[in-house]
């Protein structure tokens, strides 16, 4: 494969990817938001909560869609692989909102508002975007997927 069909290849795959991203980011906003300010969730727990229920489509819109050829792991160590690579990066997201809440309340001298809240989420939304690409094309969906077996028919 040449290196422009290889970067062509990357970037519909980085496409694919963004749109499930981009689908369960906004699945994420929505639950943190409604958990935080309308039900009054801890910020850490919010986060977290609202991580989980968006990778349940990000899951699935990945595994369907953006990865589908590939996957060289069965599909018990690739899901064992996705929530482990998730729980990381949700972790990792929770203690950036946490950290990013915590300075910019600090900047402002006195607790930041929603604005703030939410530009830190998104800022921290970005970051562990791009830790997911590598480590979803690197580590779970790895290598191209096995071709199913298909029966043949004896003519005879």
């Amino acid at each position: 494969m040449s290196q422009h069909a290889r970067w062509r290849r990357l970037a519909g795959l980085g496409a694919r990817f963004l749109t499930v991203g981009a689908i369960s980011t906004l699945i994420e906003i929505a639950v943190f938001n409604l958990l935080f300010y309308v039900f009054g969730v801890d910020i850490v727990v919010a986060k977290i909560a609202a991580s989980l229920v968006a990778l349940v489509n990000a899951y699935l819109g990945n595994r369907e869609w953006t990865f589908r050829d590939r996957g060289g792991h069965s599909r018990a160590v690739e899901i064992t692989l996705f929530v482990i690579v998730n729980a990381a990066c949700t972790a990792l997201g929770a203690l950036i909102v946490w950290a990013g809440v915590e300075s910019a309340s600090a900047f402002l001298g006195r607790e930041a508002g929603p604005f703030a809240v939410n530009v830190v989420n998104l800022g921290s939304i970005a970051i562990v975007v791009v830790v997911r690409f590598l480590l979803y094309h690197f580590i779970v969906f790895r290598g191209e997927r096995r071709p199913r077996p298909t029966e043949t028919v004896d003519a005879t």
